[in-house]
């Protein structure tokens, strides 16, 4: 039977099963949670409930595979690649474009999961991970993890679209302000900007500058939290951070593999 916590102790001995198997590298919690709703997880031979919680003393089961408490608080594996314009952040693609997914490391027993995206046409930095809760912590909202991104435009902000984008500017699905943007220079035409943000929405930083009246020519993320885009990373290339990197990295973000 999957553990029951009786007591604040039994607690702190027991794990929710779908942070266990996100851990695990099967996926974000959200789509661990999805997977034990359609009864295809059994705990001690049982199926297993949203919500279950376990301990080193349960057996769980995903399809044939055997996920143990302790096997899943290994230390993640975690990637940097730099995305260049024209590939998808996604597996499966009705035009066939190329993928992400398709340049990472070859995994056995789990999958990349992607923290955050990058829309077709936006290059920089994406990380990949195997353990879907350490996705979740950069991810969630509530964590206001920072995005930095490098912005080109056609024409220069004017001190009143600058005020606009730093005080809030209304957007179909709310409204969004940059916590950070600085002028870049530029010449001709052009003009950088760097900027900061701390969500994610879909095309937020076009449709940002979209409604401050200026088209954004080129995008670029050059950092996601505590990740800065390695210099020597080149485009279509990407690179695995070693254990102590990763160590420093859960450390930042206060989360315990």
């Amino acid at each position: 039977m999957p553990s029951e916590a009786g007591s604040s102790s039994a607690q702190s001995a027991t794990q929710k099963l779908h942070k266990i198997l996100a851990q695990a590298g099967l996926g974000s919690r959200r789509e661990m949670e999805e997977l034990i709703a359609s009864g295809q997880v059994t705990i001690n031979g049982k199926t297993a409930q949203v919500g279950d919680r376990i301990d080193a003393r349960d057996v769980v089961r995903v399809g044939k595979r055997v996920i143990h408490f302790r096997s899943a608080r290994r230390l993640p594996r975690v990637v940097l690649y730099h995305k260049p314009e024209g590939e998808i952040v996604s597996r499966d693609d009705p035009q066939g474009r190329p993928s992400v997914f398709d340049k990472l490391p070859q995994l056995r027993s789990s999958k990349w999961i992607a923290i955050g995206r990058l829309d077709y046409n936006t290059s920089g930095l994406l990380v990949f991970t195997t353990d879907g809760e350490l996705a979740n912590r950069l991810m969630h909202p509530r964590f206001e993890v920072e995005r930095e991104y490098a912005v080109r435009i056609i024409g220069r902000l004017t001190p009143e679209q600058t005020a606009l984008l730093t005080s809030g500017v209304a957007l179909e699905d709310g409204v969004a302000r940059f916590d950070y943007l600085s002028d870049e220079g530029g010449e001709g035409s052009n003009h950088w900007y760097r900027v900061i943000l701390k969500e994610g929405r879909n095309r937020e930083v076009r449709r940002m500058f979209e409604a401050a009246g200026m088209t954004v020519s080129r995008l670029m993320r050059v950092r996601f939290g505590p990740v800065n885009l390695p210099s020597r990373l080149k485009r279509g290339k990407s690179m695995e951070l070693n254990e102590t990197e990763i160590g420093r990295l859960l450390e930042l973000v206060s989360y315990k593999a």
